[in-house]
């Protein structure tokens, strides 16, 4: 019952999970392929992430699961360039309590060893390159310079010094194969990771609807009163119930002056009659993310004032999102995005010194802008790896997130939508959600989840 609105809202999007399974077989298959090709006569080497410390589900690190889709503690994939043939090592599974953990054991597409004779295959390798990924894992939460940064800190630590894990497999392969050259195989991966398939593009398409339905939810409930907190409730609810295996990153979910900071992400005030408040949450479904914003009144209705600030911050946003064209560079679709937004601003009423202020130095900030990003991609983690082109080419996918800030008032507003570019353009994958004041107040005119709690017997 209580996602009875949920269902029900007139959204051009399905509520259901898209697989039952991340991806079929064929597709692990085709990615550990396109590896053979670039790896030759080498070996690729991977291994998969640890038991968790507690009572917590397995997540598999990133890197291993794009490649195999095997979600086993401590397994080792060996991808062999020579005889085009994957083995995967498995350890035993005789722990009662493992068990009763993670139930029996999964029967792979691919070839299974015990994890025993792994040793026995890296000194048979012979003067062979071995490629293995140099970057830490990454499982849920996180971005790839997330782990980096707390391996690299750990290790610098005097009192710690430990040296991460893929440094301590990396010095494990040198001593068990001493004539072998270990490469990094993260380059590799990243650039096949960069443009995403057509399955991978249906996941983060179900993510971000996901990811809307509990921004959607997150408005109606929304009230002056309640903390931010409750409306991150909102929106995880939303998520498990759509499958999700947790949140891809912590809540941004700030109210009136706590707008000023970007990632805000306490969660502890109160809204208040008259804030503002930017909502910025996404899950982490089948190890794929999204990442949305949106800002709505906590009041469900935009002051003058509110109206004024929200219109011509999403008249210029939505200026540089209609100038972005496939095929063309970042600093390309800015310039043409700035000869639109110097028009808008030509043409709109201002009333408050202020916030022309701080639309002009927003506008000043892309005509100086002389880099070759617009945003950050997503795809297995909300900040994913690079491009790989100049250009933006069909299958990549990214946000952008510029925000408008008003210091005296130590205010600022951010959007971010879902941009998959294709082969005539691009695809907002979360136009969806409510961006439009007056789609935005109906909205937030109707029952949230606390509503119906609220009449529960």
């Amino acid at each position: 019952m209580f996602l009875r609105w949920l269902v029900l809202a007139a959204l051009p999007v399905a509520a259901q999970p898209v697989f039952t399974n991340a991806f079929p077989p064929e597709e692990f298959a085709a990615r550990r392929a396109a590896i053979i090709d670039k790896i030759g006569d080498g070996v690729a080497i991977l291994q998969g992430t640890t038991e968790r410390p507690g009572e917590q589900p397995l997540r598999q690190a990133n890197q291993f699961f794009y490649v195999c889709g095997v979600v086993e503690a401590r397994a080792i994939l060996l991808i062999d360039g020579r005889t085009k043939k994957t083995t995967l090592y498995l350890p035993p599974r005789v722990d009662r309590r493992e068990k009763m953990m993670f139930g029996p054991s999964v029967e792979w597409p691919i070839e299974t060893h015990p994890r025993d004779e792994f040793a026995k295959a890296v000194a048979q390798l012979d003067r062979r390159t071995i490629y293995t990924p140099f970057r830490p894992e990454v499982l849920g939460s996180a971005s790839s310079s997330d782990p980096a940064a707390l391996a690299k800190a750990t290790k610098t630590d005097p009192w710690d010094g430990r040296s991460s894990r893929e440094e301590a497999f990396i010095e494990k392969l040198r001593s068990a194969a001493p004539k072998s050259d270990v490469k990094d195989l993260d380059p590799i991966l990243d650039a096949m990771r960069s443009i995403k398939s057509p399955r991978e593009i249906a996941i983060l398409r179900e993510a971000t609807n996901i990811t809307g339905f509990g921004i959607i939810e997150a408005m109606r409930d929304a009230k002056p009163g309640i903390y931010e907190y409750e409306l991150q409730a909102d929106a995880e609810f939303v998520f498990k119930k759509y499958g999700a295996y947790g949140a891809a990153y912590f809540a941004l979910i700030a109210t009136g002056r706590n707008t000023w900071y970007s990632h805000y992400h306490l969660d502890t005030a109160v809204l208040r009659d008259g804030d503002l408040v930017q909502f910025d949450y996404a899950p982490d479904y089948k190890n794929y993310s999204s990442d949305v914003t949106r800002v709505f009144p906590a009041n469900g209705k935009f002051t003058p004032w509110q109206r004024e600030y929200y219109t011509i911050y999403l008249r210029l946003y939505q200026a540089l999102m209609t100038s972005i064209e496939v095929h063309k560079r970042p600093d390309e679709i800015i310039r043409n995005a700035v000869v639109k937004m110097d028009a808008i601003m030509a043409a709109y009423p201002f009333s408050d010194p202020k916030l022309k202020a701080a639309a002009v130095k927003f506008v000043e900030r892309y005509r100086a802008n002389k880099g070759n990003s617009l945003g950050h991609s997503v795809g297995m983690e909300v900040h994913d790896v690079r491009n790989i082109t100049p250009t933006l080419e069909p299958g990549m996918l990214f946000t952008i997130e510029p925000a408008m800030q008003i210091e005296e008032e130590h205010l600022g507003i951010r959007l971010e939508d879902m941009i998959l570019i294709t082969e005539k353009g691009y695809e907002n994958l979360s136009a969806f959600v409510p961006v439009e004041i007056a789609d935005i107040e109906k909205t937030m005119a109707g029952p949230g989840l606390s509503d119906a709690l609220s009449k529960r017997p």
